[in-house]
């Protein structure tokens, strides 16, 4: 690591500055670095080398990344190296080292505020603002015309790659699997509410700044061509840690539409989706559902872990029973 350091001192002119590794979150892919130049200025150093992505996947998220900064879109913008280049391949140990330079995201995470909001503003304008957040990149994601594609949604999410992944002993799992995707299949895929999604936007890939308000979204290494409709979900399933203090089920899930509904009027203000599609979030959070399960049963092949069925045990049961709403609304 030592010796790709020094070379990205001189392809990014990071020549002076201090590197601070940041502690790697279960299931991350990369290595990141706040990189500080005199004490003030930041910037976010990306190193992947795992080998599960190639050049093309890496350059296809960052020129959608630099689309989406050059157009108004409140993101983390990437910055070019020296060379022009929004991605700098090196090799280290015989495998190739994928590196990206970001600009760091203005505020701060809401968790390292103990989830507590800006001091004198209501919670109403965060729910708001991180709708508009993302209906500003679903909107510019409607004009993007890429230059290096990124995957499309059944590129993974198919059965002969889920069917290998899930252990067979998870049968149930499987065939409800296999039911979604069936439905998933039959959904409209225009322009008015398919395209480039970030597919993990949730509170820990985004900033609020604490004096505004703003939001500025980075992590956009899960990119794909999906559902505009599914970080909608990914959205409502994320406003559980909101309600969680609600014992009461009806309250609980009356709480949950009230948070989803700001988070909709501000995603409203920069674009919109069809309502046919806004009726199908139960089907939405089913595909969220499905995804966290992928996501943990990857983590434990990368790891070499055996998959512990308690880690999975609610979002399978909600799809083995029809449960709708992650088991947070009406018929749970």
């Amino acid at each position: 690591m030592t010796d790709i350091l020094e070379q990205l001192k001189n392809r990014y002119s990071l020549e002076g500055c201090t590197f601070t590794p940041v502690s790697a979150h279960e299931g991350g892919r990369n290595r990141i670095m706040i990189v500080s130049r005199n004490g003030n200025k930041q910037y976010v150093l990306r190193v992947s080398d795992l080998g599960d992505r190639n050049g093309n996947d890496y350059l296809a998220e960052t020129e959608f990344i630099r689309f989406l900064a050059e157009n108004g879109a409140p993101v983390a913008d990437v910055i070019p190296s020296v060379y022009g280049r929004l991605v700098e391949t090196m090799e280290a140990d015989g495998k190739a080292v994928y590196v990206s330079l970001f600009a760091f995201a203005e505020g701060m995470l809401l968790s390292d505020n103990g989830y507590r909001y800006r001091k004198g503003a209501p919670l109403s304008e965060y729910f708001c603002n991180t709708g508009k957040a993302l209906g500003a990149i679903h909107r510019l994601s409607r004009a993007y015309a890429p230059v290096h594609p990124r995957p499309d949604y059944f590129d993974k999410y198919n059965m002969e790659y889920l069917g290998r992944l899930i252990p067979d002993e998870y049968g149930e799992l499987k065939t409800a699997v296999a039911k979604r995707l069936e439905a998933f299949r039959a959904l409209p895929k225009d322009k008015s509410c398919y395209g480039l999604v970030h597919f993990d936007f949730s509170d820990g890939n985004y900033h609020v700044d604490m004096d505004t308000g703003a939001i500025t979204v980075f992590d956009f290494d899960n990119c794909m061509n999906c559902w505009y409709m599914f970080d909608l979900a990914n959205l409502w399933i994320h406003n559980e840690g909101w309600t969680r203090h609600e014992t009461d089920p009806d309250k609980r899930f009356a709480l949950m539409q009230q948070c989803f509904g700001l988070q909709l009027q501000g995603y409203r203000t920069e674009t919109e989706l069809p309502e046919k599609m806004l009726k199908k979030l139960p089907l939405f959070i089913d595909m969220v559902l499905i995804e966290n399960i992928v996501d943990e049963l990857e983590c434990c092949a990368r790891e070499g872990e055996a998959p512990d069925w308690e880690d999975i045990e609610d979002a399978a049961a909600c799809l083995i029973s029809d449960i709708p709403y992650a088991g947070f609304g009406e018929g749970t």
